[in-house]
């Protein structure tokens, strides 16, 4: 018996990303275009199988039978090829079927047997086929066994027959017989040739799988990662708007005070009652200004999240309070320069909570995750925008470098406000953060 070498002819595919767990998993069945593929290797096969045998006919050095109606070499030669129409559709019966025939093939013709290629080919991807994507393993399993211990036994009577004819004989006298050697050689050769197809299509089985297992753990990924950036947009939103309740708590408070004061002094004194008023008039139009900001866009937070009852709040903070930002960077290792441009002038509340938290969230992740030793923060007064630029020298820490839900949480604040940022690499090396938001916004009318 023969042997051929046989390349795959498809990539296992991968599995949809769905069904049962991976312990129970079983092989989807092929597509629609791999079984139009499958339809054409067979008949392109069964008529090279017919070309095949009629070349081994010619080649044959005596005088061969052609059997029944003088055609049957021919008719088993395409017989043996077509059920690889269905190959992967239908794999175990088509691999019995094919084993059947390559016996009878065998039997009935053997110059179509050993001197035709399609013949040894058709056995070897019907084996392949079968282990591949077979989706009963058990019925697989007990099939290929069936499969090799038929294979083998007529390879044995086969032998027995040829010891009994004397047909194994030979004129040179090696280390081994001739009986010996073609025991080795016909055992080695039908070894590689039946085991070689099986562990090929094991191989390609246990491809689709961890295929399969790599699309699984993709989709929980993903699944995570936009739970996570969605909370943390959530977070982000909530806090900041706790942080302008509180500007807007001191807009309402001084109207009070104002108002009150007022009252008391309307009769007595109208200038002093006059001054209060318009001080409620700045104050009222401050606060419809950040609260517009803040409608439609905070709290549409998930619904199923609770947002009822707030954290603690921590201590108000500036742009005013930069430097002791700065200075409390230092005192953690991080030698930060500090730079103003412009000619400062008095932020509206949200905007000037907003440059302290993006200059503390950036100088945070230089700290974490950045080999920096260094950084330089430069605040710009630009008449009608302010601008905060953070900079660094180092390069990510080999170390994860986070989720950069952080860089999420700057955006967010940045586009509340109207403004625009500027995060990541710089050309020259280091990391930049820069955020330019508008005054006008926040203060216009």
């Amino acid at each position: 018996m023969s042997t051929v070498e046989l390349r795959s002819d498809a990539e296992p595919q991968a599995p949809p990303a769905s069904g049962s767990g991976v312990r129970g998993w079983t092989r989807p069945a092929p597509t629609a275009r791999e079984q139009r593929y499958d339809v054409l290797l067979g008949l392109g096969m069964a008529v090279a199988g017919v070309f095949g045998t009629e070349l081994a006919r010619g080649g044959a050095p005596q005088h061969v039978s052609l059997g029944i109606g003088g055609v049957e070499p021919y008719v088993l030669s395409a017989a043996i090829a077509l059920p690889l129409c269905f190959r992967r559709r239908w794999p175990v019966p088509v691999m019995l079927t094919v084993a059947v025939l390559f016996v009878v093939i065998g039997e009935r013709s053997i110059f179509a047997f050993s001197g035709n290629l399609v013949t040894q080919s058709a056995l070897f991807m019907s084996i392949y086929a079968a282990v591949a994507w077979s989706r009963d393993r058990r019925v697989m399993k007990a099939a290929v066994a069936l499969v090799f211990v038929g294979m083998f036994s007529w390879l044995t009577i086969n032998f027995v027959k040829a010891l009994q004819a004397n047909a194994i004989e030979g004129p040179n006298h090696g280390l081994f017989s001739p009986y010996v050697s073609n025991v080795i050689i016909t055992v080695a050769l039908n070894a590689l040739y039946f085991f070689g197809a099986y562990f090929w299509g094991r191989t390609a089985w246990a491809t689709a799988r961890q295929r399969y297992e790599l699309e699984q753990q993709a989709t929980e990924l993903a699944a995570q990662q936009e739970a996570n950036s969605r909370r943390a947009v959530i977070d982000e939103r909530l806090r900041i708007s706790r942080e302008l309740h509180d500007v807007v708590a001191h807009h309402i408070s001084s109207i009070g005070i104002q108002a009150g004061g007022a009252r008391r002094v309307m009769d007595t004194d109208p200038a002093a009652a006059k001054n209060a008023l318009n001080v409620i008039e700045e104050s009222s139009r401050s606060a419809v200004n950040e609260m517009r900001q803040l409608l439609g866009m905070l709290r549409a937070a998930d619904p199923d999240i609770d947002v009822s009852t707030p954290d603690p709040k921590a201590p108000q903070a500036g742009a005013d309070r930069l430097p002791a930002l700065i200075a409390e960077a230092n005192g953690l290792g991080l030698e930060v320069g500090f730079h103003q441009i412009g000619a400062p002038v008095e932020l509206p509340k949200t905007v000037s909570v907003s440059v302290y938290r993006i200059a503390q969230e950036a100088l945070s992740n230089v700290r974490k995750h950045s080999t920096a030793r260094s950084a330089h923060l430069t605040l710009r007064y630009l008449g009608d925008a302010v601008e905060l630029e953070v900079l660094d020298d180092g390069r990510p820490k080999h170390a994860p470098v986070g989720s950069r839900l952080g860089h999420v949480g700057i955006r967010e604040r940045v586009a509340l406000l109207g403004g625009e940022s500027e995060i990541g690499p710089r050309p020259v090396g280091g990391f930049r953060v820069r955020v330019r938001i508008p005054i006008g916004v926040a203060t216009g009318g």
